[in-house]
């Protein structure tokens, strides 16, 4: 089957999770992408740690699918090389240090003239302008700069999220405004230049608690794994030690949970539960009635009566039960993509479509396709042999 992006070329100068993420879902829809890395050690994320069979968890997860070309971008011998990658490339993607592709004379101003569709996404913390241009940053540093942090953990300390959401927002927005920006080559016939900073990401994503503290506003209060502001709308744990998560909605799942979960119709009524923000205003009070019933019950039994009353639950999964997740497996949705150490499990992405298949191909190993490239783009075995004794490849 064609995929979307089959006959697109993407060339990338990447490390760390923004920029892969991004470039692999491009790869995921038939892009070829060419992974550009430093000879001898390349994108720093292999070396995270060894948790996939000696391989690093971030890179087996974020590298399918894609072409290593090692390269070092700053040696003299490297220019021709670069550009001529950029003969064929549609997109050219990098989240290197702020100011460093420019340097390498990879900006979009110098390139639009000579490559007039080459699309240009530049993925960084804070964007490229602006007092905070320079300055480094890191997911968990998004994460805080963000407020996200502000809003997140206990209500005695923050806590991050469990994994590096600022970058998965930053490699989101990349991906999708580089499908736009392809789009609008198609109608203009010209590239365009993609300005993607992990901070705007992020704060995007804090539009309800920005909101919901609008001109000065109380924010959200940090809740645990608790919904902030809708009650009740989080983990309660059943007479047998489990935990339950559960969540209402509206007013009716409100009548439905007092008259079949907790079978205490007249709290439907009561003034203190009446509405939601009531129900917040008097968690605890309500949270204790919620506690008595749930202790006598096992969690399977309250389930049952969730289901009954159609309330919204979950079970609290850790990672080895997502793994074995029941609607995972009926849906079909693990296969297996090969790497250095051997197959590995892969999640197809998500967009289930009859379309086309999603290219899973392998993780590659560092520098796996440089020979082959550099013959692809004219350089001679005894060339290329040169280059490596010489640290360029």
């Amino acid at each position: 089957m064609t995929r979307p992006l089959d006959g697109i070329t993407v060339v990338t100068l990447e490390h760390a999770i923004a920029a892969p993420f991004c470039t692999r879902q491009l790869a995921d829809l038939g892009a070829r992408v060419i992974k550009v890395e430093r000879p001898g050690t390349g994108d720093f994320a292999r070396h995270y740690d060894e948790r996939v069979r000696g391989l690093a968890s971030h890179f087996v997860w974020t590298n399918r699918s894609k072409e290593s070309l090692t390269l070092d971008v700053k040696h003299s011998q490297a220019q021709p090389v670069l550009a001529k990658l950029l003969e064929e490339a549609d997109v050219l993607v990098q989240n290197l240090a702020p100011g460093a592709a420019a340097r390498l004379g990879l900006s979009f101003e110098a390139l639009h003239d000579k490559h007039p569709r080459l699309v240009v996404c530049d993925i960084s913390g804070y964007g490229d302008s602006g007092p905070y241009r320079d300055k480094k940053a890191y997911d968990l540093l998004i994460q805080s700069e963000s407020g996200f942090l502000s809003v997140t953990g206990s209500q005695q300390e923050p806590a991050k999220a469990g994994c590096s959401i600022a970058d998965i927002a930053a490699g989101m927005y990349a991906y999708s405004s580089i499908l736009a920006a392809l789009i609008q080559r198609g109608k203009t016939g010209k590239g365009s230049r993609i300005d993607v900073s992990m901070l705007e990401s992020m704060v995007e994503w804090m539009g309800f608690p920005l909101y919901y503290a609008f001109e000065g506003a109380q924010p959200p209060p940090r809740a645990g794994a608790a919904h902030a502001t809708i009650f009740p709308y989080g983990p309660f744990q059943a007479g047998d030690g489990r935990t339950v998560m559960l969540g209402l909605q509206n007013e009716r799942e409100w009548l439905a949970f007092c008259q079949v979960v907790l079978q205490q119709p007249e709290l439907a009524t009561d003034e203190r539960f009446a509405s939601n923000s009531r129900r917040v205003a008097n968690r605890e009070a309500l949270r204790a009635l919620l506690v008595d019933v749930f202790l006598s019950m096992s969690a399977e039994q309250v389930v049952q009566r969730l289901e009954a009353a159609q309330i919204a639950n979950a079970r609290v999964n850790d990672m080895r039960e997502v793994w074995a997740h029941p609607q995972l497996a009926a849906r079909g949705r693990w296969t297996e993509v090969p790497t250095p150490s051997g197959p590995v499990p892969a999640l197809l992405p998500p967009g289930r479509t009859e379309a086309y298949e999603a290219r899973m191909d392998a993780v590659p190993a560092l520098g796996e396709h440089t020979e082959a490239i550099l013959r692809e783009l004219g350089w001679t075995a005894e060339h290329i042999e040169a280059m490596r004794r010489e640290g360029v490849v």
